[in-house]
């Protein structure tokens, strides 16, 4: 199995769900100091310089055509969604957009497993970011029963195989593992149940996953054996700090991809066009929002 940045390469962290290969007995590591926190001054002037280059990264994938896949994949609470949300913000929905799917509808469920996915991929100029994505398979649907064994053993046969086939067709294929320690998931659990615009993130299936943690554990180890693979290998982000979390993944997928800065010359606005007599209806006429504010 290649390295290449995958597997072999992981960031520490205390009991940490991401192992070195060798069996410790319960899939954590030797316990190594948490990342500290980045000042927010810091955090929030090196996001803005990171989102620019976001931005000449889009006009490049337009200009060239480029069709690319980012895989966010890891612990419910590891922060995938904030790091998709920093990504996003600044870029166009039409060239940049989110997959988020929903549970398989009955007759997805009898497809192709891979089919509902192709049906999101990327065309010419585009890049799309899977929030989960076909690793559902290895992940929940192994630890909470449903798929069966030889449904997943087929998925751990045909996942490198059709990666390889949408590397070969052109498709730029990034994939990251957000590594969150048990502590600190614990801390994000707790507070989303006691933020009210937070507690929706908690759905039961989070709950249920925090009774098999190390069932998780092992069936990411088993994930990463399959499919850390050459063509298209796995990153792994230290989660365990959002915002530095945030500004590495970004940094590292700027990196992954080599562009060059195309943007336009200095634009100036032509003048307004003219009072030419035309007499607007009454603003009487029309509904306001009202004013609360």
């Amino acid at each position: 199995m290649a390295n290449n940045g995958g597997s072999n390469s992981k960031p520490k962290g205390p009991k940490s769900e991401v192992t070195n290969g060798a069996n410790t007995g319960n899939g954590a590591q030797p316990a190594a100091s948490k990342p500290k926190k980045i000042k927010l001054a810091v955090y929030e002037a090196e996001l803005a310089r990171l989102q620019v280059e976001l931005v000449k990264l889009q006009e490049w994938i337009k200009h060239q055509g480029l069709r690319v896949v980012v895989i966010f994949e890891g612990r419910d609470a590891a922060g995938k969604g904030g790091v998709i949300k920093r990504i996003t913000e600044s870029l166009s929905p039409r060239i940049c957009r989110v997959v988020a799917l929903p549970a398989p509808t009955e007759r997805e469920r009898h497809q192709w497993y891979f089919q509902r996915y192709v049906a999101h991929l990327p065309s010419a100029g585009e890049m799309v970011l899977f929030d989960r994505s076909w690793y559902n398979r290895a992940g929940v649907e192994r630890v909470m029963g449903f798929c069966s064994d030889e449904e997943y053993s087929e998925f751990m046969r045909s996942c490198p195989e059709f990666e390889r086939m949408l590397v070969r067709s052109g498709i730029i294929l990034i994939k990251y593992w957000f590594s969150v320690s048990d502590e600190e998931q614990e801390r994000r659990f707790q507070k989303r149940i006691t933020d009210p615009v937070r507690r929706w993130k908690l759905s039961p299936m989070d709950l249920e996953s925090r009774s098999k943690w190390f069932m998780y554990s092992k069936a990411k180890d088993e994930m990463f054996l399959y499919t850390d693979i050459k063509q298209a290998p796995w990153y792994v982000v230290n989660a365990d700090v959002k915002k530095r979390a945030r500004l590495n993944c970004i940094s590292h997928l700027l990196s992954k991809i080599p562009y060059q800065d195309l943007t336009p010359a200095p634009i100036k606005l032509p003048p307004r066009q003219d009072d030419v007599g035309y007499m607007r209806p009454p603003l009487s006429d029309q509904s306001f929002v009202p004013e609360v504010f």
